[in-house]
């Protein structure tokens, strides 16, 4: 099964980037794995089913992807993880802003199916762990201001990420731009030293 999920599932890809959401049909994902409709049903058995199970795949690939960032501090493995999220590695831009635009589809679902939003959920908690995990250890290692919220921060850079995720989607926003700001509160806010740090008061010793 293994073999064939995979097929199934970068054919959902692919059909997902052709068809969009609202028009994507089980015979589209068929056709793009090469199987009658009745090959696909004998696996999933709806099309709630399989997009369900797409979303599992794609959260596998994204914590590969973002798990481990690079960078001796834990700046750079910050900035690192911004990289990954904001430009992921797909190698015609046409194909990325169609599939983004699918799965941002695929979000508006969320409120109403309960599998999907438990799904959904799955990448900003993982993502949050992993952002936290890497502040916590900037300020073990003195390079993250220990004064910093590290749950805040996480929530914050998870949020903005997702946000200019969204804004490249709805109305074409580069995220070149997300990217600059989010270094910026990187390196002048969470990092010790950094050029937004307030100077601090020596008291009388």
């Amino acid at each position: 099964m293994s073999d064939a999920r995979d097929d199934i599932m970068e054919a959902t890809y692919r059909a997902l980037c052709t068809h969009g959401y609202a028009d994507l049909t089980m015979q589209d994902i068929a056709d793009e794995a090469e199987l009658s409709k009745a090959a696909l049903h004998y696996h999933y058995d709806s099309k709630r089913e399989l997009l369900e199970s797409f979303l599992e795949f794609l959260y596998d690939r994204f914590t590969e992807r973002v798990s481990d960032p690079a960078g001796e501090t834990a700046p750079e493995r910050l900035r690192a993880l911004v990289d990954a999220v904001l430009y992921p590695p797909v190698e015609d831009d046409d194909e990325r802003v169609a599939f983004k635009t699918a799965l941002l589809e695929l979000k508006a679902q969320g409120p109403y199916d309960d599998g999907i939003r438990d799904r959904l959920q799955q990448f900003g908690e993982f993502l949050r762990g992993e952002v936290r995990a890497v502040i916590d250890d900037g300020i073990e290692a003195g390079t993250i201001d220990s004064g910093i919220d590290p749950d805040d921060a996480a929530r914050f850079l998870v949020t903005a990420l997702d946000g200019a995720s969204t804004k490249q989607v709805a109305v074409g926003q580069d995220p070149d731009c997300a990217r600059r700001m989010l270094t910026a509160y990187i390196e002048g806010t969470l990092t010790v030293d950094g050029p937004d740090r307030e100077p601090q008061e020596v008291g009388p010793e």
